[in-house]
């Protein structure tokens, strides 16, 4: 007697973790805590689906259920973020350039990395001192092909631009957020890849021609900075 072969199970494994990492995804895009119906609207997932992946997130330490029902991001989540720390050294590396251009009288700056094909996320934050500010956070992901730090993620990272074609500074106005501006400036590590931007970043009127040259020439000297500690090498 001739068995059949065994069903490939293969694709089906590959979605349900996909399902799982988006769910990860739309609770960890939220400040609060989440509900099940909101949640189902971010995913487009049945609520019954959400239930089964939430299981196992849950038991993952992924995702955790508060005592109102709603969905928080889980503590492994910090953990893995401090293992990915820990790997490149970026906050030993960069905060303390983010740190300093603050205290040079700079808008806030930030860290991004490249997250998927349309996130970028903010992986540090320093707010500036000024008493408006853009309303960027530490974990939040935004989109990868608006802004400043986005357009150097998508030249070096997705298009695999060299830094004569991409550039060492990049600027947008308004295009993530219609009130707010941004220039930014690439890091590389010690394999000569770009590994984030550093940006500054505010309100839009602040991005005055005069504040925004003198601001692309203290981002591209934090980013050099940086990538010279991490072992890189700043391009000629």
């Amino acid at each position: 007697m001739t068995r059949s072969p065994a069903p490939d199970t293969s694709t089906d494994g590959v979605a349900a973790v996909e399902r799982a990492m988006a769910i990860v995804e739309a609770v960890a895009q939220h400040v609060e805590p989440i509900s099940l119906a909101d949640l189902a609207r971010a995913t487009g997932f049945y609520k019954s689906t959400l239930l089964r992946l939430i299981s196992s997130l849950e038991r993952a330490a992924l995702v955790s259920r508060q005592a109102d029902g709603r969905y928080a991001i889980g503590p492994y989540a910090h953990r893995l973020g401090r293992a990915y720390d820990n790997a490149y050294r970026l906050s030993d590396t960069i905060l303390p350039q983010l740190h300093e251009l603050v205290e040079a009288g700079s808008e806030s700056a930030s860290f991004h990395v490249y997250h998927d094909p349309k996130h970028r996320v903010c992986l540090l934050r320093v707010d500036s001192h000024h008493s408006t500010l853009d309303r960027i956070r530490s974990g939040d992901l935004l989109p990868l092909d608006k802004g400043a730090a986005g357009k150097l993620l998508t030249a070096y990272l997705v298009s695999h631009a060299t830094s004569a074609q991409a550039g060492l500074v990049a600027q947008s106005m308004g295009e993530r957020d219609p009130n707010c501006a941004a220039v930014a400036s690439p890091v590389f590590n010690s394999a000569g890849e770009m590994c984030g931007a550093i940006s500054l970043s505010g309100p839009k009127e602040r991005f005055t021609p005069a504040s925004t040259r003198k601001m692309a020439k203290l981002v591209e000297a934090a980013a050099m900075r940086a990538s010279k500690a991490l072992g890189g090498k700043w391009p000629a």
